[in-house]
């Protein structure tokens, strides 16, 4: 059978978002593709014709203006300044101290967390504190109850006033697929299975800690994923950080995305392979550091590498931006090394039935040595699988710590996930799962147009989840988060370690159980936000034409 987005270029329209087809949106005017360059979209297109890529591939990375680049180092500047004079006056006794010091008796060692990060963390973090650890108490849905909160030492200290601030609208879980719910299906059986299994397991899988469901599982999602066999571990981040030193060590090679989750700089390092960084998506980049690796080998001896492992995400979840597989699967394959493929926030959210960014690309699951991807996201649960070949699985089980020390998942999680992939798949004998993709992908193309009609900054690709609207100044990250919430909207603000200190940004998730009405409603807030703050730094904003055909939407570059 025709895949569907061959299908729809062959009827002369374009695949829908998420790689569904449908009917195209309408061409673009100028020339102009939404979000890119004019060199980004010859770029693309090449690639399209070369025939790596079955779909077009769009990501926009605006450049940051020069005076709001300035500005911000300006900022930090001042914070600085005011950080050091601040201590000054800590140190003399004027201004009350507050943050953790060294006893005096071990004044002579050296300082254990008297460094620039705790430096950071007192004078600047400790003034927008209160946007982050914000507790809730309900279901992390499309909205959620959280309790209030005051401060009344400059954040420092907390204290609850006993109101709950209800149906605030969820901008930031990564509930993709909308499977964080108390009700329905999902919660059904992982009650019935709750009452028969228990809450714990109290072991790990190699002693008395393996069930039938955990079996289950993992059988489920090898044939979701199209492979040879699956392992499922207790916790997301662990599988990556404890399951990479398991694969390579020393007189090992990784080559990693600059932009890559800690959990696998973690592993990473823990491994004890020599490790190297390519620029963030760079094709040329990557392919330099394999051929260098291939030519000069190992440091002095100049032995070859025992293996070259390639580290990449599917969604980066910082930049909205989608890994260009097709190419990095292409260099795989011509310099023979290994590929390791972190879907965690890419598996339910990309492909037209949710089986993430390979299906996404049209790519075999076989070509990506080890699938790696997490249920925390888009099936509302915990944990996290590995899969691939099942020699490459059968390892794992003897020699990966997470395997052989962690204790297993519990059973109503397990059945949280079992009951949600199956949904995904249509095992139920429904269609919600497909309708849930369709819907995330639908509000993610709606939501991003809008977004940047307004003038908005907007990072990485438009079929992406993820969606990092560009705050940059400090001071903006606490008034954004703050007015937001005031008008009942839980957004996520991330600035520095978190990214690049000038890249301070919002990070939106959404969701298929946002609806249309919810999402308007958050645009219009963000939209008075944006003016109050005054946010619309984009130079490149898209503006609907008046003249456009039915409910089809065009769109022209307009200079700021």
């Amino acid at each position: 059978m025709e895949r569907p987005e061959r299908a729809a270029a062959a009827m002369g329209a374009q695949p829908r978002a998420n790689g569904c087809s449908g009917a195209a949106h309408g061409a673009l005017r100028n020339g102009y593709v939404r979000g890119l360059s004019a060199t980004d979209t010859q770029i693309n297109h090449i690639v399209h014709n070369g025939g790596l890529y079955k779909r077009p591939f769009n990501e926009a990375f605006e450049e940051t203006p020069m005076l709001v680049a300035v500005l911000t180092y300006v900022g930090y500047g001042v914070l600085t300044l005011f950080g050091y004079l601040r201590d000054f006056m800590r140190q003399w006794k004027i201004e009350k101290c507050q943050n953790a010091i060294e006893r005096e008796e071990q004044k002579d060692f050296v300082p254990l967390y008297q460094d620039f990060e705790n430096f950071y963390t007192r004078n600047l973090y400790m003034r927008i504190r209160d946007n982050w650890n914000r507790p809730i108490c309900s279901v992390p849905g499309a909205k959620v109850d959280m309790m209030e909160r005051v401060s009344h030492d400059y954040n420092w200290t907390f204290t609850y006033t006993g109101r709950v601030i209800k149906g605030v609208i969820n901008m930031g879980s990564y509930n993709y697929l909308g499977f964080a719910q108390n009700n329905g299906t999902c919660q059904q059986a992982a009650a019935k299975v709750l009452s028969q299994y228990g809450a714990g397991v109290c072991s790990s899988r190699q002693e008395m800690g393996n069930l039938d469901k955990h079996e289950e599982l993992e059988k489920l999602v090898a044939r979701f994923l199209g492979v040879e066999s699956a392992m499922a571990y207790g916790m997301g981040f662990a599988t990556n950080s404890m399951n990479i030193p398991a694969l390579v060590g020393k007189g090992c090679l990784i080559l990693s995305d600059e932009l890559n989750h800690a959990s696998l700089v973690l592993g990473a390092r823990l491994s004890g392979a020599a490790i190297r960084i390519f620029k963030h998506n760079n094709m040329q980049s990557l392919e330099k550091l394999l051929k260098d690796a291939i030519v000069h080998g190992q440091p002095r001896t100049r032995r070859p590498w025992k293996k070259i492992l390639i580290l990449v995400e599917g969604i980066y979840s910082m930049e909205g931006s989608i890994v260009r597989l097709p190419e990095v699967i292409a260099l795989k394959k011509k310099y023979k090394s290994y590929l390791y493929l972190d879907e965690a926030h890419s598996i339910g959210a990309l492909g037209p039935t949710g089986r993430g960014v390979v299906e996404y690309f049209g790519m075999n699951p076989d070509d990506v040595d080890v699938l790696m991807g997490t249920f925390t996201k888009s099936f509302g649960a915990a944990g996290g699988y590995i899969a691939g070949k099942k020699e490459l699985i059968d390892y794992l089980r003897t020699h990966s710590h997470s395997a052989v020390y962690a204790t297993s998942l519990s059973p109503p999680v397990v059945e949280q996930i079992i009951t949600s992939m199956k949904c995904i798949m249509g095992e139920d004998g429904t269609t919600f799962g497909r309708e849930c993709v369709q819907q995330l992908a639908e509000n993610t193309r709606y939501f991003r147009r809008r977004l940047k009609e307004m003038g908005f900054i907007i990072y990485g690709n438009e079929d992406s989840p993820v969606v990092p609207l560009m705050l940059y100044m400090p001071a903006k990250i606490g008034a954004f988060g703050r007015e937001m919430l005031k008008r009942n909207i839980g957004v996520v603000v991330v600035g520095f370690p978190a990214t690049p200190i000038i890249e301070s940004r919002a990070r939106f998730c959404l969701s298929a159980a946002h609806t249309k009405e919810m999402l308007d409603t958050a645009l219009k807030e963000i939209n008075e936000v944006g003016d109050l703050l005054q946010l619309k730094y984009s130079r490149h904003r898209l503006v609907p034409l008046l003249d456009r055909p039915f409910d089809e939407t065009t769109y022209e570059e307009t200079e700021d």
